[in-house]
């Protein structure tokens, strides 16, 4: 999995830096077949924006956008948001798996 993480105006401090590369590590025990992970964090006027672009494997790419006036508040909800759309992806994959009604089988009483 390849990992990046850009600043636009930021100085990222090694504390915030590692704490992003252990929420990215996180998503690995969803068993998704997860390729690059982007991070953008970009200074604004009002805050900073924050943005994970999760590419995954045979999948529709995740971004996540989040905006906030403190770096730590913004990069805390884009996680939580980053892994609430992986763990829907990660049930949807093994939904999909688990087959039908009509390929269980009929107890014969």
């Amino acid at each position: 999995m390849n990992v990046q993480i850009r600043t636009k105006d930021l100085n990222l401090n090694e504390q915030t830096k590692s704490h992003v590369e252990a929420a990215i590590e996180a998503f690995k025990k969803y068993q998704l077949d997860i390729t690059t992970v982007n991070v953008s964090m970009i200074a604004e006027k009002k805050g900073v924006s924050v943005e994970f672009d999760i590419h995954i494997a045979h999948a529709q790419p995740v971004v996540i956008n989040q905006s906030d006036d403190n770096l730590d508040t913004a990069i805390d909800l884009a996680i939580d948001r980053a892994t609430k759309a992986l763990r829907r992806l990660h049930t949807k994959v093994v939904d999909k798996k688990s087959g039908s009604v009509k390929d269980l089988e009929t107890l014969d009483a």
